[in-house]
């Protein structure tokens, strides 16, 4: 069992943690959001090795986060494709008023310049057809914005 108690960081494909961690990261662990929200758990990878995080609380992990252990390993946290709906608009406008109403539901939505992203919900998918987007069911990761308020590390 690998405990994992210190978040590095989120790489970029230039910087120095992602160019060192090509060479040394030799596991990673795909979550789904609701998953990269928990700070205290133990994870069972599909190769049956039983991964821990100890992490600071409050902590939100996002897609290729690189964590550490004490002994040094290093683990990259992946976005696991998951049911979420994709929102589309014919303009930005559409768009940003859907993404009004549901900012207004308080909503976990990944939020992009062409699509908004939420998990599944037949009442909310309702409201978004009546406003005019399209709402299309898929399996995809899912990156919610993790608040205005909330420390990212």
């Amino acid at each position: 069992m690998l405990a994992f108690t210190e978040r590095l960081s989120s790489p970029r494909p230039d910087d120095a943690i992602a160019k060192r961690s090509r060479n040394e990261i030799a596991r990673s662990l795909a979550l789904t959001a609701e998953e990269r929200t928990r700070t205290r758990y133990r994870f069972n990878t599909p190769e049956g090795e039983s991964i821990v995080l100890c992490l600071p609380r409050g902590t939100v992990l996002r897609d290729r986060d690189v964590l550490r252990s004490p002994a040094g390993d290093l683990l990259q946290i992946l976005a696991k494709p998951e049911p979420v709906l994709t929102v589309t608009a014919d303009d930005p406008l559409t768009l940003l008023r859907a993404a009004y109403h549901l900012g207004n539901r308080h909503v976990p939505l990944e939020v992009t310049a062409t699509y908004l992203r939420l998990s599944p919900d037949p009442v909310l998918e309702a409201m978004l057809v009546q406003l005019g987007v399209r709402a299309i069911a898929e399996v995809a990761p899912f990156n919610p914005e993790s608040g205005a308020y909330r420390h990212s590390h």
